[in-house]
């Protein structure tokens, strides 16, 4: 049977006849009625009601907006308007009807007198194919049927597939580099001069830890943390760093060609969305009047003052972060578990790293609300004008809450904890944490590593099963019993939409931001596979197996557990493409600096070129970074501890009288503990390098802008044909 097409349903409790709310909602239905709009009541354990929109209307819009060319020939063209369109301008016209109480649906909902509103998931064969070759599990490695998608949800969500399919498929080149580049590390595990010098040095004795209960101890101990850390810490380092940087280059340039190929296709190059809002504003009512642009200075410094204040305070969260490890650290090594006192250094990072995800799991929701607070402020004119800037606040505030803990253990650790004998102390108690002797990268892996698994294992099980299982409880509590059928009485006919309406309302919810999650959580991770990369090569491939599983994951959620999304055009990814290209530049910066300063690199070269034997006997075989890690400890006279220090007599082999200097990671002089020349020579090498690796990154991006052109020729020749030809018939 021809079943009958409903474009949106409205939901609402059942008031008292003659209710305030009762009164509203028939306020709300007769605007629609005298719009034309043909409305269809059922009862359940709610009131439903069906909205269909008349033919007018939607000729209205395309003759305003699809077919600029063919005014004047028959009104043949109105007979095919696709759903998403349909859907689209009830939408906007459903929430922009006004009641003579001056109140639109928005204020309804808030006032609990329509619950919800939702376009219907269709029956038809297209949502079926979809079904069945999108959304389940076994067709993983099927290519996405985009045009589908596209016809059945609209092009936004149509671009956000194909612009997170292109991204995946070129993170495939960026995994390889990084297992690349991981293998390479294991090959010299053992083989690095550096870390066999760690291993042997069973009589170098090195300054205690921690404050109270650290014995001195012997730097052989540490032999596996110091191949671990050279595995991550090698030259083929800094040539994947490099690599990443001209990768994120090439992602967005031939992003740029694969969205104009696109929307050249779907002809939407030249649409534009002002015109649409304008079109349906007048549609909705002709006697709109025109809402201007608007720029107040004061608004905005307002905001920037009140953004700049929750920036402070999410690095306040940071500080509170470190606070947290150098307590804890504290606390670890004074523990009566000979385990956790070995390895309370990486137990406190570990803690520290899952308590830092508690932090970014609180603060994405306190972040949502104030970047919608700070838009409120600014009053943008238009929908996709406050959609631009809540995307920019919330990706601020996302990237400071995500690595200002990371930008710490990057550039910070265990460069500003002073020295024995005169350590910096939080409130004069707990000194601040050290790097290992062998550099500070290794506990950047970790939180790195921790932080991503955390992100993309727990998040993903909760983003799937949280739907899933209210879904399944709204089955369960929505469905009223059936009554027991009296004798003789005759089963009334069940109204075919009722089913559909109930199933679809049992679904879970939709709203604006759901489409915006995603491409919020894709982006604050391509941050992660491309800015602190030289620290965690493994990045790319993470993302990589994460984002396979997202694309089905978020086609399953589509299709099978939320509600229909009100369908968009796009011809874009909006500013989500200015929030890459930034990322990108700070992937430069943020790579350049891991080199220069957590990574050992530069250190290691400076000795080998200006300090090492290489340079007083001529010995070819010899491997010039040999007396490095000798060099780079300096000596300290234990008589000049302070007064917090006591060292216990835990290991049997040292007489504590006995020892009358320890080492400890620095260039500093022996006698006044100041800084060496060779301290200011690996400063300066630091600097020179840092300089140098962005310069020519950035020039190697500029490079590859301008060699892989943003239009392809393709869609250049076929805009100048059109031009060509209008011009020819006209003249």
């Amino acid at each position: 049977q021809n079943k009958e097409k409903w474009d949106f349903v409205l939901v609402s409790d059942i008031h008292e006849m003659g209710s305030e709310k009762e009164i509203k909602r028939r306020k709300f239905l007769d605007e629609l009625s005298k719009k034309g709009f043909t409305i269809k009541k059922i009862e359940d354990t709610k009131l439903f009601y069906g909205v269909h929109a008349p033919l007018d209307i939607l000729c209205k819009y395309q003759s305003l907006l699809e077919n600029p060319g063919r005014r004047q020939q028959n009104s043949s063209i109105h007979q095919d308007i696709p759903m998403t369109t349909r859907i689209r301008v009830v939408h906007f016209i459903l929430y922009n009807t006004v009641t003579s109480d001056l109140e639109k649906l928005q204020d309804l909902m808030k006032k609990k007198v329509f619950e919800t509103a939702f376009p219907l998931h269709e029956t038809e064969k297209i949502s079926e194919l979809l079904k069945e070759n999108w959304a389940l599990w076994r067709t993983i490695f099927k290519k996405e049927p985009v045009e589908n998608i596209r016809y059945y949800f609209g092009e936004k969500v149509a671009l956000y597939f194909i612009w997170l399919g292109w991204y995946t498929y070129l993170l495939v080149f960026a995994a390889l580099a990084g297992l690349v580049t991981f293998v390479a590390g294991t090959t010299v595990f053992s083989s690095s001069q550096v870390s066999k010098e760690i291993c042997d040095a069973n009589t170098t004795i090195m300054c205690p830890l921690c404050d109270q209960k650290c014995p001195f101890w012997v730097l052989s101990d540490t032999c596996t943390y110091a191949k671990v850390t050279h595995m991550i810490d090698n030259e083929a380092t800094v040539a994947f760093a490099m690599v990443m940087a001209i990768w994120a280059t090439v992602f967005l340039e031939l992003w740029k060609r694969k969205r104009a190929k696109v929307v050249t296709k779907w002809n939407l190059y030249g649409w534009d969305e002002e015109e649409e809002e304008l079109a349906l504003e007048l549609i909705n009512n002709s006697q709109h009047t025109l809402r201007q642009y608007e720029h107040s200075y004061f608004r905005s410094t307002i905001v920037l003052v009140l953004a700049l204040l929750m920036i402070v305070v999410l690095i306040g969260i940071a500080h509170a972060l470190v606070v947290y490890r150098v307590v804890a650290m504290a606390l670890f090594t004074q523990s009566q578990l000979e385990l956790l006192r070995e390895h309370a250094n990486t137990v406190a990072v570990m803690t520290g790293a899952v308590l830092h995800y508690i932090t970014i799991i609180v603060m994405t929701k306190v972040n949502r609300f104030v970047a919608l607070f700070l838009c409120d402020l600014e009053k943008p004119r238009t929908f996709y004008q406050r959609e631009n800037n809540f995307t920019v606040k919330i990706f601020t505030f996302q990237f400071f809450t995500n690595f200002s803990s990371l930008i710490y253990i990057a550039f910070f650790l265990g460069r500003i904890n002073g020295h024995p004998g005169h350590y910096v102390r939080i409130a004069g108690r707990w000194r601040l944490e050290e790097c290992h002797p062998s550099g500070c990268i290794t506990d950047l892996f970790i939180q790195m590593a921790i932080i991503m698994l955390l992100k993309q294992t727990i998040s993903n099980i909760m983003e799937y099963l949280i739907p899933w299982i209210s879904h399944q409880l709204r089955k369960k509590h929505k469905r009223p019993k059936k009554r027991s059928m009296m004798l003789g009485e005759e089963e009334e006919a069940e109204d075919p939409c009722k089913k559909q309406w109930l199933d679809n309302y049992e679904l879970n919810e939709v709203n604006i931001f759901s489409l915006f999650n995603e491409f919020l959580e894709i982006v604050i991770q391509y941050s992660f596979t491309t800015i602190f990369v030289a620290a965690f090569p493994l990045a790319p491939l993470l993302a990589f197996f994460n984002n396979i599983i997202e694309i089905h994951m978020d086609a399953i959620k589509m299709m099978r557990l939320h509600r229909r999304m009100v369908p968009r055009k796009a011809k874009d990814i909006g500013i989500w493409l200015q929030v890459l290209e930034a990322i990108g530049i700070l992937a430069v910066i943020g790579n350049g600096l891991v080199i220069a300063i957590t990574s050992d690199f530069i250190p290691v070269q400076v000795y080998k070129y200006m300090y090492s034997p290489c340079l007083r006997e001529n010995r070819t075989g010899m491997d010039c970074s040999t007396g490095y890690i000798n060099n780079s400890l300096s000596v300290f006279r234990t008589q000049d501890f302070d007064l917090y220090i006591k060292v216990p007599n835990l290991l049997p082999e040292f007489d504590r009288d006995q020892i009358k200097e320890c080492r400890y990671r620095d260039y500093r002089n022996a006698d006044d503990y100041t800084y060496t020349a060779q301290f200011w020579h690996i400063f300066a090498a630091r600097l020179a390098f840092l300089i140098l690796f962005e310069h020519v990154a950035l020039c190697v991006k500029l490079i590859a802008a301008w060699y892989i052109p943003d239009v392809p020729h393709k869609v250049k020749n076929e805009f100048l044909l059109k031009k060509h030809s209008n011009l020819h018939d006209e003249l």
